[in-house]
């Protein structure tokens, strides 16, 4: 992440802002621009929503999406991969889901790209789960491995490909291991 602001501005002014891409973040009162995706993080989050949706909207369980803007507390982050409970979608007078997405999320996946901060990264992860997220995975292509936080617990570092990945309760029956997400690098 690249800090691309010294002034310090309110979150309603930040929200006023122009989407960019990529995207840019708001934590402390300063603007934080993330890094440009690549190959192996787009690969893995776009099978990551692939995977998540299809077992969460055909039971109407949760919702998955890549780069969803979350803005509650004092930031405005944009995670790689947002899942929301059904119940907690945000939906616009029609029923629709709407455009902007005021709460935290339930389960947020971070992905980490070359150079990008992973202490940054974690403590995204950690502020969401201190607004009542319930699971934070960061994924880190280079080592192969994922650090999975749950509220109040020591994180859980896995590497090893049979290791199963813990996921949500509202979740139980999405199944997947640490070489599940791996292995969707070889093409």
């Amino acid at each position: 992440m690249i800090q691309t602001s010294n002034k310090s501005l309110t979150l309603d002014e930040f929200l006023q802002l122009p989407e960019t891409k990529p995207s840019k973040e708001y934590i402390n009162g300063q603007i934080i621009q993330k890094p440009m995706p690549q190959g192996k993080h787009s690969r893995i989050q776009g099978k990551l929503v692939s995977t998540i949706e299809t077992l969460a909207t055909q039971s109407s369980l949760a919702i998955a999406l890549p780069e969803l803007r979350c803005s509650f507390g004092e930031r405005s982050i944009v995670p790689d991969v947002v899942v929301l409970k059904w119940e907690r979608i945000p939906r616009d007078e029609d029923g629709d889901i709407a455009n902007i997405c005021l709460t935290y999320p339930d389960w947020t996946i971070e992905i980490l790209s070359p150079n990008q901060n992973p202490i940054k990264v974690t403590g995204n992860i950690l502020y969401c789960l201190n607004h009542g997220t319930c699971l934070g995975w960061l994924i880190d292509p280079e080592t192969k491995s994922i650090l999975v936080f749950l509220p109040q617990q020591q994180p859980l570092f896995l590497e090893n490909s049979e290791d199963n990945l813990p996921v949500p309760e509202f979740l139980a029956e999405l199944k997947l291991t640490v070489g599940d997400v791996f292995n969707w690098l070889k093409l």
